[in-house]
């Protein structure tokens, strides 16, 4: 009973701590509500006014057609320009996409005869570029399907193909981004938190005053756990409901609670990490270049920047010891899927295994270091 007490009390005076720096508190405020949502939106996967030209050689009803069939918000309104054109104009970066219709396409395509249909692309925004040159390519093929079932008797399409987006039927990427956001910052900030008091109790003095009391390692550190656990979950809290739920109009599918209690438990592995970089950095400066190097880690190989089957095959394997990369998981099961406890219990159990034997690990260097100081 004693030792919850000292735990107690202790957090009570982390969380005193923490609301007296203003420029930290300032930090995680702007961190679970600016930051999540100008990184939902400030950047799109999606085409959005692409600019596109045409070289029409051809000047049939058909190659009208085709020009006038690209319109906002996915293209800017398309430019005509001659072949002369091309490669100036895509050197100054005027066009990203330019579309050249060789003479005699519509009556080719009448004797059918397949012609071909060269789009130039600006490869410099590669993820744009991809995806809108599969949007030409169908926008192409569409119009041009539709055009001849109007002047000619054309046999049905031998497949039709229906396609259906689930979890995110219109692939908004801020209902992606949004998430993935406060996973991030959930990871950033706890580890940054907790290191930040131990180093700042150092540097302070405030250690030393905690030494002389009749309080163990264990005492100290937990009391950092569950209070920067705290602030971190009251300001996920916030931010999922104020800035991704009412601000950028996320459904969430599944279970908040559940979803609530995996973050607590990916939290007690975060502050043992935090604690562990606090431990071993001597200094505010060096541990600032340390998280730098993990949390960069953390978030590339979670699956939320990029999917975890994209990368090599052998860091796949390692990627299973991170539990960012379990948590982004069964996030995604829970917000997106609406799956339960039975489709995200085995992430559950990974998380909590791994940071239970990393904070042992973290007291241990912990408790050395205060052996040290004593």
């Amino acid at each position: 009973m004693k030792t919850l007490l000292n735990i107690f009390w202790l957090g009570l005076k982390e969380i005193r701590s923490l609301t007296s720096d203003v420029v930290m508190l300032a930090f995680v405020v702007y961190a679970f509500t600016l930051a999540i949502y100008i990184q939902a939106t400030g950047t799109s996967s999606e085409v959005n006014n692409a600019s596109i030209a045409f070289v029409d050689e051809d000047e049939s009803a058909l190659s009208k057609e085709l020009f006038n069939a690209f319109y906002p918000p996915r293209f800017k309104l398309p430019q005509e320009i001659t072949a002369a054109e091309v490669l100036p104009q895509m050197d100054k970066g005027r066009f990203m996409f330019v579309v050249v219709i060789p003479p005699g396409f519509e009556q080719d395509l009448r004797a059918g005869r397949n012609p071909a249909v060269q789009v130039n692309i600006d490869a410099t925004a590669m993820q744009q570029a991809g995806i809108g040159a599969g949007y030409i390519k169908n926008i192409i093929n569409d119009r041009t399907h539709s055009f001849l079932e109007r002047t000619e008797v054309l046999p049905p399409r031998p497949v039709n193909l229906v396609v259906r987006k689930l979890f995110n039927p219109n692939g908004v990427s801020s209902w992606f981004k949004s998430v993935v956001a406060i996973i991030n910052q959930i990871t950033l900030l706890t580890v940054v938190l907790t290191g930040a008091a131990v180093i700042r109790e150092r540097e302070h003095g405030t250690l030393e005053h905690l030494l002389v009391m009749p309080l163990s390692a264990f005492e100290i550190a937990m009391a950092k756990v569950w209070a920067n656990s705290l602030v971190i979950l009251v300001a996920t809290a916030a931010s999922l409901f104020l800035i991704v739920q009412m601000a950028l109009k996320v459904p969430f599918a599944g279970s908040v609670v559940l979803w609530f209690v995996g973050v607590v438990l990916y939290l007690f592995f975060a502050t043992a990490l935090g604690i562990f970089l606090g431990t071993i950095s001597r200094s505010m400066a060096q541990f600032a270049l340390l998280i730098i190097l993990v949390s960069v880690v953390l978030m590339l190989l979670s699956g939320g920047s990029t999917p975890v089957e994209s990368q090599p095959k052998w860091l796949q394997y390692l990627t299973w010891l991170l539990p960012a990369r379990h948590f982004v998981s069964f996030s995604q099961v829970i917000v997106y899927r609406g799956g339960g406890l039975s489709a995200v219990w085995t992430q559950f159990l990974v998380v909590s295994g791994i940071g239970l034997g990393f904070f042992v690990y973290s007291l241990s260097a912990f408790r050395k270091s205060i052996a040290v100081t004593k």
